[in-house]
Order: C-alpha cells, then sequence, then structure tokens
C-alpha cells in the first residue's frame, strides 16, 4: 500500500527560503483554480480569496478542533495535561503503514528529548505530537479522552455553517477492508450509499472494536487499500472551507475569545513554531497546522507580528497527482513564509488571485 501521510512545516527565518519557490506556489493556484482554495485576511481585511465557500476535505488540518478542545478542558482542569499515558495505550490506536511513520517518529523525538518515562509520555506531549508529528494515533486516544461530541461541538462554539462530521480517521480505513473477498467496486457501491451519519456510526464501531481489542487490528490488511480505495477514504474525510478555518484562525490569533489560560495552552500546542528563536524576533505568536492524502493538501496558518499586523491564511488543494503534491510540498513553507513577512508578497497574490 502506498503510504497515506500526514506532516507538519516549520517556519526557520526570514531568509530560509527563495522567492521564486513562493511564486511557484501562487502560480500553480492560480493556474489551476479548481482544485485549489484559498482565503488570506489582514487586520480583518480580505486580501485574497478563491473558492473560499467550497468544500474540501481536511485531512489533518482538523486536528485543530482536537488541539482547540484539549485546551479548553485542560485550562479548567478537566483533565491534567501533566498525567501520564502509556505508550501501550496509545499503541492501540496506531495503525501500522497508514501514516508515514508520523506516530513512531514522534516517540523517537519523545525519547531523545528525554520526555518519556516508565513507558510513559506526559499527555501535554501526546498533544503537542498530534500537532507536531501529526500522530493518528494521539489524535484518537485524545478525542476518546477528550469525548467526540465535545470536539464535534466546536463547530457550533466557532459558527462555522460548512463542516462536516468529525469522526475517527484511522478507524475509518477499516471501512475500505475487503475481507470477503468481494469486488472493490461492490465495496464501493455499497459506501457510497451510506448517509454521513450511517458512515459515521459505522466507523466508530470500529473504533471502540479497535479499543477494546487486537483482533480487527490483526486482520487489518493494508494491500487492499489500492488507490481506488483510498481515494474514495480520502474524497470523505472530514471537510470544511478554507473561509471557515480562516474563521477559526482568527479566534486563535486575536486571543480575544478564550481566557488567557485556554490561549497558554493553545499556544503550546498549537504555536510550536514560536520555540524557534528566528521567529521569535519578528512575530508575536503565530501557529498552523496541515494535513494531506495523496490528493489533499491543506493548511492553516495565523500570526501576529511584532508590528502588531494580524494574518490568517488557509489554502487547500483536491485531486492533485502525486507529482503535484510532491511540488507543492516543497514550496509551501517558502509561501507561509512570504506571506506572513513580506506586505508586497501580499500585495501580488491580490494583484494574481482577483
Amino acid at each position: 500500500m502506498k503510504k497515506v501521510f500526514y506532516f507538519f512545516l516549520l517556519l526557520l527565518s526570514q531568509q530560509a527560503f527563495s522567492q521564486s519557490t513562493a511564486d511557484s506556489l501562487l502560480n500553480f493556484i492560480a493556474a489551476n483554480k479548481s482544485r485549489s482554495s484559498i482565503y488570506l485576511s489582514q487586520n480583518d481585511t480580505v486580501l485574497a480569496h478563491v473558492n473560499e465557500n467550497t468544500l474540501m476535505p481536511l485531512a489533518s488540518t482538523v486536528k485543530i478542533m482536537v488541539a482547540v478542545e484539549f485546551a479548553k478542558q485542560a485550562a479548567l482542569n478537566v483533565i491534567d495535561q501533566s498525567s501520564k499515558v502509556s505508550l501501550a495505550e496509545l499503541e492501540k490506536y496506531y495503525l501500522p503503514n497508514t501514516d508515514g511513520d508520523a506516530h513512531p517518529n514522534w516517540i523517537a523525538y519523545e525519547k531523545k528529548m528525554g520526555h518519556i518515562q516508565g513507558d510513559s509520555a506526559r499527555l501535554m506531549d501526546v498533544a503537542r505530537g498530534m500537532i507536531m508529528f501529526s500522530s493518528n494515533a494521539n489524535t484518537e486516544y485524545l478525542m476518546d479522552l477528550l469525548g467526540f461530541d465535545n470536539v464535534k461541538n466546536n463547530i457550533q462554539l466557532f459558527g462555522l455553517k460548512q463542516h462536516t462530521a468529525i469522526y475517527p480517521i484511522v478507524a475509518s480505513l477499516f471501512m475500505y477492508q475487503n475481507p470477503k473477498g468481494k469486488k472493490e467496486e461492490s465495496i464501493l457501491k455499497g459506501i457510497k450509499k451510506l448517509s454521513d451519519q450511517e458512515y459515521s456510526r459505522y466507523i466508530f464501531d470500529m473504533h471502540n472494536a479497535l479499543k477494546y481489542s487486537t483482533l480487527l487490528k490483526d486482520k487489518f490488511r493494508p494491500q487492499d487499500l489500492t488507490m481506488t480505495m483510498q481515494k474514495a477514504w480520502s474524497d470523505r474525510l472530514p471537510a470544511s472551507t478554507t473561509k471557515e478555518y480562516v474563521r477559526i484562525c482568527k479566534v486563535l490569533n486575536n486571543r480575544k475569545f478564550f481566557d488567557e489560560n485556554t490561549y497558554g495552552i493553545i499556544s503550546e500546542v498549537l504555536e510550536t513554531i514560536m520555540e524557534n528563536p528566528a521567529n521569535q524576533k519578528w512575530l508575536k505568536h503565530a501557529g498552523m497546522k496541515g494535513g494531506s492524502t495523496a490528493w489533499v493538501l491543506t493548511k492553516a496558518v495565523y500570526a501576529t507580528t511584532k508590528e502588531d499586523t494580524k494574518l490568517e491564511m488557509a489554502y487547500f488543494f483536491n485531486n492533485l497527482t502525486e507529482d503535484e503534491n510532491q511540488r507543492l510540498q516543497k514550496w509551501m513553507n517558502s509561501f507561509e513564509l512570504k506571506v506572513m513577512s513580506d506586505a508586497g508578497f501580499r500585495k501580488k497574490i491580490t494583484e494574481t488571485l482577483k
């Protein structure tokens, strides 16, 4: 099976990347508007918008919603962010060869940092691993801990009008298994007939089965997930729009919606780019989360500069080729950096996409 992976990027410095790669991504949007969506805001003024109301699969960008719920509950001491979580407990939610080694890479990082004690990690580090490494296992453990309904209710809290149901991503892969040797077309036809409510119910059933037994996990067959199956899975991931995710970014950026404690925890989970001294020189705070499948690439970014310029941007792609996906990933960091640091480039985006 081809790996479906999720990723994170860090801004390095204002000189780290070339103008040409930032231009390349902008030119791709301009030339491929039917497969692209972007919404860019500066100090509450919209600078650019393309297909901003078009629903697109979010991939791991949806984890912002989990991070927010984590911060809310930790700030109220509903959960103890310093409590320990055993790696064995997280392992229940891990499905090998489906996340580009995000989960094992996170564990290796935590061990290198000396954060793993007694084969356990701090709950805060589990949440950070969900964002920094995009561990799906950490995400689904946290969704269980926080309550799926509580995570889902953030859709209403942010006032989002366009956002499909949030459900466990790992468990959803089991929908595309072929245990009885049925024809692929028959399986996909059956899945397509399911309403969103039925689809989610089946996924939650499998999520619970994974949690309480290894039987389902032991029977997982990566070879069943052909590219056709993966595309169907990708198309039905939780979806929203760039305009809605900029709405979320504004709440995270303006520091007015939640209390100070909640924003402090949001910073620790979502704003790890601020741990880079180079970013501290020109940013007050900034956060981001991205996601991808073989066809999808999404990102939501927000920042407030030392000059009090507030910027929020979400940009999504769908129906990409493998080559396009790889090229865009290489350009994203440069593009985001130019957007956040260069007023002239923001003007260029406005002119190019108007």
